[in-house]
């Protein structure tokens, strides 16, 4: 498909996650997850925080004129060890859906913030180029 927009786009900046409490959200990104806060966006009730490869922007949708919409499709965290952050987090009251996954490449344990969004621990294990094996 030849493209004919008159620009590139060269990355991600950031990707938004809704929430309806930004005091709340700001605790489980920053202290639950352990998530840096790199910036608050000036007295709006907003901030971001640093996985090392995505910003996770945190909006209260309501002081921006949205309406609240939860995501239903996960952001994949890398994390290590999937079951040692998956234990981590339910000690803290964090509740997963269903057991973890393995697809035959990596190991994937869903969850969702005090909001709803999904999000989910991942860890790749094998190279990239393998693939599940056939059934």
């Amino acid at each position: 498909m030849a493209t004919t927009a008159p620009f590139t786009v060269t990355g991600v900046d950031f990707i938004a996650v809704p929430t309806q409490d930004f005091d709340r959200a700001k605790e489980f990104y920053g202290g639950v997850l352990g998530l840096p806060l790199s910036k608050h966006w000036g007295n709006m009730p907003a901030a971001e925080f640093e996985t090392g490869t995505l910003t996770i922007a945190v909006m209260q949708s309501d002081a921006f004129g949205m309406e609240f919409a939860r995501h239903s499709h996960p952001i994949a965290l890398h994390v290590a060890d999937v079951e040692e952050a998956r234990a981590a987090l339910e000690a803290q009251g964090v509740k997963f859906f269903g057991d973890t996954m393995d697809s035959g490449v990596c190991h994937m344990a869903h969850f969702a913030d005090p909001d709803g969004n999904t999000l989910m621990f991942h860890n790749r294990y094998a190279p990239p180029e393998a693939g599940p094996e056939s059934a």
